[in-house]
């Protein structure tokens, strides 16, 4: 109840940050990209990882 009244309250505030920031203004590189990119792999396949842990623990 409480959060939902927050963001009635401030949600054209929020929206307008939203809007603000939806698009990145910065340029990378190639070395910045790809360094990116691995660690969204790594990412997921830690998170993959995990769950495939916690499955055959809980078997």
């Amino acid at each position: 109840m409480m959060i939902r009244n927050f963001f009635r309250h401030n949600y054209a505030k929020i929206h307008e940050i939203n809007k603000k920031y939806a698009t990145p203004d910065i340029e990378m590189s190639g070395g910045v990209k790809f360094a990116l990119l691995s660690l969204r792999f790594y990412l997921i396949f830690l998170v993959v990882l995990l769950l495939y842990k916690f499955i055959t623990l809980v078997k």
